[in-house]
């Protein structure tokens, strides 16, 4: 176990902004889930037209998939967020986009896993009218995703006119 302390320190060390960015992150998700179990329920507020505030208790995944799915979903997050740090390293090696699309997904999916646990829901709350009712968190990894996929797409046209040269 000391190794794994060493090592732990070693790479919080060497990785200031990215757990800099990550507490960031999830003091965003919470502060603005923490306001709306406050402030929201039972509430609808319009900001703009096309834009609400509207607290819903989600245990399901995205778009209302698995409602009730709370326990496996607590399992799966566990196992993305086991592989992500196991193999930070090597998927880092793909480059800064890469590096940060994972930082997003680990902060969405730290906050939502927190709810879940704490909760036994994720507070959603961001309503656009013509899109399931989301969160921060949610935003977060939707953009890291988007980032992953991107570089993803440019590494493997890299690699396809190497090949071609």
């Amino acid at each position: 176990m000391p190794n794994f302390f060493s090592k732990a320190y070693t790479w919080l060390k060497n990785n200031k902004a990215v757990w800099i960015v990550l507490v960031i992150l999830l003091l965003v998700d919470r502060v603005t889930k923490r306001l709306t179990l406050v402030l929201l329920p039972g509430k609808d507020i319009e900001i703009l037209p096309y834009l609400h505030l509207d607290f819903v208790q989600n245990t399901g995944a995205a778009f209302g998939m698995m409602q009730g799915g709370n326990l496996l979903l607590i399992v799966i997050t566990l196992l993305i967020v086991g592989y992500i740090l196991k193999d930070w390293k090597e998927l880092c090696s793909y480059g800064s986009l890469v590096k940060w699309g994972l930082v997003l997904i680990l902060g969405g999916a730290l906050g939502n896993f927190y709810d879940r646990i704490t909760l036994g829901f994720v507070v959603d709350f961001i309503d656009l009218r013509v899109w399931p009712v989301f969160n921060m968190a949610d935003s977060f990894i939707t953009v890291g995703g988007v980032m992953l996929a991107v570089a993803f797409l440019f590494t493997a046209k890299q690699a396809r006119s190497q090949e071609e040269k």
